[in-house]
């Protein structure tokens, strides 16, 4: 996997993380928390950074 995939898939995956985690009122103190435009926006981030982590894990480029 090139250092720019893996770099783009942690930072979907972190981004999926905090923003479903804000969405689903698990972290308090700001304008997304309980939200759940928030929690589907993280959870389609969650799933991109995988996908993209998985489908390039095999590639040597």
């Amino acid at each position: 996997m090139s250092k720019g995939r893996a770099a783009l898939a942690v930072l979907l995956l972190l981004m999926g993380l905090v923003w479903t985690g804000q969405g689903a009122g698990l972290i308090p103190g700001s304008f997304m928390t309980g939200s759940s435009f928030w929690l589907g926006v993280g959870l389609v981030c969650l799933v991109l950074g995988a996908t993209i982590g998985w489908t390039a894990r095999g590639r040597r480029t």
